[in-house]
């Protein structure tokens, strides 16, 4: 029997007392659906209040489909979308951003889940030839699937190359406010400040029960996207259930409170492990995400006590990830199974 909470994943974790309380208000009242109702009329004023009031806001259920739409909107089939290879849209979101939007997803390897500059430009080649992908997307995730973050003057690098080449920046930040508490800057600054223009604007891995954002900062390349998240099965004809959550996790600070908690509980979990010389740190744990490669013969054993995924089979590296709900007792119990283990061996 599993005596931990899991470090698999802060989709594990369950949404927020305050979210469900939200969901309850919402429950209560007969309303107009597909958006026209109150509580997604001041959802959108809390993004239009962070962002500014000439944004379009669309609510989706999934992080997926808040990715698939952003770049749908962006592009035509005969586009590519460059990304990192161990990017969400390439590698955990099976083939739906190929399938929806017909583009190519041009990849780039990242040691670190970050495009570099350099990178970027090596692969925006064959600009006007009619046999190859016409580059039309850069996507970089805020955080990384590595769990590092993007600093201001790095988007804002890859934002330059971007626009002088005629390419769109979107920016899966389905951890956005884990980014954000990471950085000490608040939403905007890096992202539509940073030149970045379609946002996925995470919330169901910061203590919602489900529902993500899409934001696009420039509303003349949002013109076909109610049309096409309606073709996408993103349309939620009870929209105030999504809309309600936002406007709950925007306000009180709710959405920083949750992330400070995740992130704080990581840097913690890689103190813990730090003193533990059979486990070593792969990333900088700048998030609620840790990298760390174990001794593989004591890893099934603790993923019973504590489950966690394996990033990396070959080089028996892991990743932990915490929750708004993850507690200092199961970081210092996760340590101290782990040393039993190893002793053990």
């Amino acid at each position: 029997m599993k005596k931990g909470k899991s470090f698999a994943s802060d989709n594990y974790a369950g949404a927020h007392p305050e979210i469900m309380q939200a969901l309850l208000k919402a429950n209560e009242v007969h309303t107009g659906s597909y958006g026209d109702d109150p509580y997604t009329a001041q959802a959108i004023w809390h993004f239009k209040s962070i962002f500014g009031d000439d944004i379009e806001v669309f609510f989706v259920y999934n992080g997926t489909g808040a990715n698939v739409l952003g770049l749908s909107a962006l592009t035509q089939s005969y586009n590519s979308i460059i990304c990192t290879d161990c990017a969400h849209i390439n590698v955990d979101e099976s083939t739906a951003p190929e399938k929806f939007t017909g583009c190519k997803l041009v990849t780039i390897h990242s040691s670190n889940g970050k495009i570099s500059p350099a990178q970027l430009f090596e692969k925006i080649i064959r600009v006007g030839d009619q046999h190859h992908p016409q580059a039309k997307v850069v996507s970089i995730s805020q955080p990384t699937e590595f769990g590092t973050v993007y600093t201001v003057e790095e988007i804002k690098a890859l934002s330059t190359i971007a626009k002088e080449k005629g390419l769109y920046l979107h920016m899966d930040g389905a951890r956005i406010s884990n980014a954000a508490v990471s950085l000490n800057k608040d939403f905007a600054t890096f992202t539509r400040d940073a030149g970045v223009d379609v946002l996925s604007f995470g919330g169901t891995k910061n203590g919602l029960l489900f529902g993500e954002a899409v934001i696009f900062f420039k509303p003349a390349v949002a013109v076909h996207a109610r049309f096409l998240r309606k073709q996408a099965m993103q349309l939620h004809s009870k929209m105030r259930f999504i809309s309600i959550q936002f406007e709950t996790l925007l306000s009180n600070d709710l959405w920083k409170r949750n992330a400070a908690h995740s992130n704080a509980m990581a840097k913690l979990l890689a103190l813990e492990l730090k003193n533990i010389p059979e486990a070593k740190l792969t990333q900088s744990v700048d998030a609620n995400g840790i990298f760390v490669t174990l001794p593989p013969a004591i890893i099934p054993a603790l993923q019973q006590e504590y489950p966690f995924y394996v990033w990396n089979e070959i080089t028996h590296e892991v990743r932990l990830m915490c929750s708004w709900d993850t507690t200092e007792e199961e970081v210092k119990g996760f340590a101290n199974s782990l040393r039993s283990l190893i002793a053990a061996r």
